[in-house]
């Protein structure tokens, strides 16, 4: 028999009750593993350490490559970044995999529908990679980072995960039809992914048209692939379908590391009363035993679950504090139930998953072409559009670049503007090569600090053209 070692981290608040209900359980079982106990989040937050990730939990992950851990407490609006995002752009988690299925005894409006979906969720870029600026003291701006190796990884991931588990269907959620470059990277990207999977039917659905297929029809879904942002907040309204976040498990795996843990928070207020539901975290726990190859265990244990909802035993989520069964006898409730079948019910048989592997080369698509075609310059500026482009047009008469229009938030203000615009301080201002050749990108910084001589120039970006397709989008109005 295999020994294995696996990083434990008890997390905050109601973390450490879940984790040691879910340790006696995997224990029960026979699998042998040797638990090194390590800690992150707020006990970390409190002894000065800005991450919230000490060096002797990164010191663990690294040897173990292996962690179950419990929900961390991260600070809201301000001081520290969440010790769970440290954890997992620390190690490139890239891949949030988080499954949902209907369990018996709770009761939901979606009760006998047979949910059984996984929300695959890509984990380290989107808006989510946390690179906010604030442009002007009034207008604040976060960058929206998505890669064509990001997308090729979390895209391919989905596809080999749903054959991992014999799963038949894979729809990709994006805002392709707004984000036309970033949403629409992982669009094409699934696209062109899919032919490779011929017994995977695939098809693509704009997020909020998913989020309301999931409220009308969620059975129609097996796997959702999508982007960070879109996939923390669909899995949380799946897990709402079957029950909530007290039954959401979910797996952050990488290139060689995989880290376990629930869907839901800390809760401090339930911390210590041995009332809240562990089964969040302990699914987590089978997913891990999925990932170390013990699949005859991870089955027992889904098994033992089902068979306890069966027998009515049920947490105070589920039927209120003052009702529930303690996390301590729920816990036992299962290990006594180890072994047993739960009739009617079925626990999907898995093998390991495939990862991609995916170079890792910085520069991931080269073009044969790549042009500059002009600059858009941001500004700061309290002058109305009005005023703002004909001095800008002075300023810029005698360089290479002429100013094409001025946009308010996406919006074209200048020439000939839209009047309705309540427009801020912050002004995107593009110009394009006179010619309508390329230019020397030098030529568009030359200008900017022209005009930063008597306007404040607080961002620039590039017009570029790669492979003869444009690499901008223009503003609402915009020819």
């Amino acid at each position: 028999m295999t020994r294995h070692k696996v990083t434990l981290i008890p997390g905050d608040g109601i973390g450490p009750e879940c984790v040691a209900t879910t340790v006696d359980i995997i224990n029960a079982t026979g699998v042998e593993i040797d638990w090194i106990e390590r800690h992150a989040g707020e006990r970390v937050f409190a002894q000065g350490i800005a991450s919230g990730v000490p060096q002797d939990t990164i010191d663990s992950i690294n040897e173990t490559r292996v962690v179950l851990k419990g929900p961390l407490g991260t600070p809201v609006g301000f001081g520290e970044k969440s010790a769970n995002v440290t954890l997992r752009k620390l190690f490139e988690t890239f891949a949030n995999i988080r499954p949902v299925r209907e369990l018996p005894g709770v009761s939901t409006p979606y009760s006998g529908r047979n949910i059984d979906l996984v929300v695959v969720r890509e984990n380290v870029e989107d808006l989510y990679a946390g690179i906010e600026h604030m442009q002007t003291p009034d207008v604040a701006q976060c960058l929206k980072l998505i890669s064509a190796k990001g997308s090729e990884k979390i895209i391919r991931t989905a596809f080999e995960f749903a054959r991992s588990e014999g799963r038949k269907s894979v729809a990709c959620a994006t805002k392709s039809n707004i984000m036309k470059l970033t949403e629409g990277e992982v669009k094409r990207t699934f696209e062109r992914i899919a032919p490779e999977y011929p017994d995977i039917e695939s098809w693509h659905v704009i997020i909020d048209n998913c989020a309301h297929q999931l409220v009308k029809k969620p059975e129609q879904f097996d796997v959702i692939v999508t982007t960070n942002m879109n996939g923390d907040i669909i899995s949380d309204l799946t897990s709402a379908l079957v029950g909530g976040l007290g039954f959401a498990p979910s797996s952050n795996l990488g290139q060689g590391i995989a880290i376990f843990e629930a869907v839901h928070g800390s809760a401090p207020k339930y911390a210590g009363k041995n009332v809240i539901n562990p089964t969040a975290v302990l699914l987590s726990g089978v997913m891990m035993l999925k990932h170390l190859g013990e699949f005859e265990a991870a089955t027992d244990i889904e098994h033992a679950v089902l068979v306890t909802l069966l027998d009515g035993k049920l947490t105070g989520d589920v039927v209120g504090y003052d009702r529930g069964v303690s996390t301590s006898d729920f816990g036992r409730s299962i290990i006594g139930n180890l072994g047993k079948r739960a009739a009617g019910w079925t626990v999907r048989e898995a093998k390991p998953i495939r990862m991609p592997n995916i170079s890792r080369d910085q520069q991931f698509r080269v073009p044969n072409s790549k042009e500059v075609l002009g600059s858009d310059i941001f500004l700061e500026s309290p002058l109305p559009p009005s005023e703002l482009g004909p001095s800008l047009e002075t300023i810029s008469a005698d360089s290479t670049l002429k100013l094409k229009m001025i946009s308010n938030r996406g919006t074209k203000v200048y020439p000939d503007g839209n009047p309705n615009i309540d427009c801020v301080s912050h002004h995107r201002c593009r110009f394009i090569s006179r010619t309508g050749q390329p230019i020397p990108f030098a030529d568009a910084l030359t200008l900017a600090q022209k005009i930063n001589a008597k306007h404040e120039v607080c961002h620039i970006e590039r017009l570029i053209r790669i492979d003869g397709a444009d690499g901008f989008t223009k503003a609402q109005g915009e020819d």
